[in-house]
């Protein structure tokens, strides 16, 4: 809690996507703790949980994945920042999806609407809301993955998408960091949410991941203590660390080889 309390003192709005469940979800109840003065926007297709609502979130219902959504609810993203208290303003940029299997058999649709959601809508609200986060100080947390340090055969869109919001997370922390604005790119591994069924999986394949709680907790670490990457949990950071120091071709080979076991298993 005092991390928490730390990394966010100084703000009056968040708007959050992807809050329905998981990762996102647990930025709601983690966020929704440091009570009334803060208030909570959901961007997502689904509700959050019920006592989220009754205690205040605000929740705008939209698919994220389309351009025209994301103009439409603009005018509702503007009155909600206009009825917060003064003070600094969040973006957490957190909605994603991912699919495994080659991309020459997978759905054109699919991959596609990976990219709008996992990047477009990304680089769409950050721009919209810039000018509020600039005026009033506040930051954006991007949520990558560790698939964005590395070529990831059988998901390679997905570890593209990633691999870009990596990238533009960083050029941002660059250009912003004497703006009074903090961009971090949070990279986490295999977590606990809806992200291996929305992949075609019946079961979840973590076996050594974290859970949402945990990735949270990381970030806002990280956030309060200004740092413009964070790559979650000690396995992660050391899976990563390997991979940095081979050459790529072989990494995606060795992914390549790893995802196919994996595949095999579903």
């Amino acid at each position: 809690m005092s991390s928490l309390k730390h990394a966010l003192n100084k703000i009056s709005a968040v708007v959050v996507t992807g809050g329905s469940s998981g990762i996102g979800a647990s930025f709601i109840a983690s966020i929704s703790k440091l009570g009334d003065n803060l208030r909570i926007c959901n961007l997502s297709r689904s509700e959050p949980e019920k006592k989220f609502l009754d205690a205040g979130v605000v929740h705008i219902p939209c698919d994220l994945s389309l351009g025209q959504e994301i103009e439409r609810i603009v005018p509702q993203l503007q009155d909600f920042l206009a009825q917060t208290p003064e003070g600094q303003v969040l973006l957490i940029n957190n909605s994603g999806f991912g699919s495994y299997g080659d991309f020459h058999a997978a759905d054109r649709e699919n991959q596609v609407s990976m990219c709008d959601l996992n990047i477009r809508a990304c680089v769409d609200l950050a721009h919209r809301l810039l000018p509020s986060i600039l005026k009033r100080g506040g930051g954006i947390i991007n949520i990558a993955s560790i698939a964005s340090f590395q070529p990831t055969p059988l998901m390679t869109t997905y570890g593209a998408t990633k691999a870009f919001i990596q990238s533009w997370s960083l050029g941002l922390s660059d250009e912003l960091k004497d703006k009074g604005v903090k961009v971090l790119c949070v990279c986490p591994g295999p977590t606990e949410s809806n992200f291996f069924h929305a992949a075609g999986y019946t079961e979840s394949q973590i076996k050594y991941g974290q859970t949402a709680e945990q990735v949270v907790d990381e970030t806002f670490k990280a956030y309060a203590k200004g740092k413009w990457i964070v790559t979650t949990g000690i396995l992660n950071k050391l899976s990563v660390g390997i991979s940095s120091k081979l050459p790529r071709v072989l990494v995606a080979k060795l992914a390549g080889a790893t995802l196919r076991k994996v595949r095999a298993q579903k």
